[in-house]
């Protein structure tokens, strides 16, 4: 908060049953972060959550629709502040580490990750197949985006006000966390990780992860990002193997017609001669849809730069 006194800051606590924990959450944002507003927004739970919450001084409010990505996708429509700190209500992140991270923010990161990953999630996490899925995915982003970002998938961010206004929330659950990577990756933005020490649910307190479930559909969107952000080798990689496959089977018949005479095998040759123009095809969508692409990302530069000067104004 050092870098400008006059800044507004908002936390954002989604929350679904976490009674054991939002007092002492709130409690920690509100030291660490005394000027701050903190927003608690209840995702239909059926325990004390929302009176907790209250009671601490934190500003309650309601997303009927279920799922984290849905309640990240309300706050940031309803919410507006220069800085926004992002955490669990589940007391496994530090307050402590909100005010650095909001300093990076105002320093002009447009999102500040902190990462778990780094430090004790992996003496601290109990659970080894989310140790496995966080190493599975932090690869597979990486290596396609030519990144380096440790930890893919920590829910304890800040972000600016612009990204928040132009980042569009298509994921309804767990799975926002990996987006919002992936989408900050695609579009080039300024990110900056910052090592936390993170620290598992107390006792009492229950995840709602559900390891399996939540691994597929953190895979499906980072299916339907990599289709989407990068047709060219989604499309043109798979269109290129069915073209080797078609020519080569082309190949073998060629063969047999050159030592016979004869072609023996015309559903072969009719096959790879399907698979060679279904290869050409996949190859020329990515080709369209690569530069389709490309014009989103331009168009989005536009929309952060006049959303960052209507804010300036």
């Amino acid at each position: 908060m050092s870098k400008n006194l006059n800044a507004s800051v908002a936390v954002l606590l989604p929350c679904y049953n976490e009674e054991v924990t939002i007092g002492k959450v709130v409690r920690d944002f509100k030291t660490a972060l005394p000027s701050a507003d903190i927003y608690v927004y209840d995702n239909n739970s059926t325990d004390r959550t929302a009176e907790i919450a209250a009671a601490e001084g934190a500003i309650v409010r309601k997303e009927p629709r279920q799922g984290k990505g849905n309640v990240i996708r309300a706050m940031f429509e309803d919410i507006d502040a220069d800085v926004y700190v992002m955490a669990d209500g589940d007391d496994t992140y530090p307050a402590d580490a909100a005010p650095a991270m909001v300093d990076k923010v105002l320093e002009g990161y447009d999102m500040v990750i902190g990462d778990r990953l780094s430090s004790t999630y992996f003496q601290e996490n109990k659970r080894p197949f989310h140790n496995f899925g966080n190493r599975l995915v932090r690869g597979s982003i990486n290596g396609l985006f030519h990144a380096n970002v440790t930890d893919i998938m920590t829910g304890y961010r800040a972000f600016s006000f612009t990204f928040v206004k132009t980042y569009p929330v298509l994921s309804r659950g767990f799975e926002v966390e990996t987006e919002m990577t992936i989408h900050s990756l695609n579009n080039n933005l300024r990110l900056y990780e910052m090592p936390i020490q993170y620290r598992d649910r107390p006792e009492g307190s229950v995840s709602k992860l559900d390891t399996v479930g939540d691994g597929i559909k953190v895979m499906g969107t980072i299916f339907r990002m990599i289709r989407e952000y990068k047709p060219l080798p989604f499309f043109g990689g798979i269109g290129c193997v069915l073209g080797i496959i078609g020519v080569v089977l082309c190949g073998t018949v060629t063969v047999d017609f050159w030592n016979t005479g004869m072609v023996a095998r015309f559903p072969t040759l009719i096959g790879a001669v399907m698979l060679v123009i279904a290869g050409l095809l996949l190859f020329v969508t990515g080709v369209v849809l690569d530069v389709m692409a490309k014009n989103d990302r331009k168009a989005f530069i536009v929309e952060s730069n006049s959303f960052a000067m209507l804010r300036r104004r």
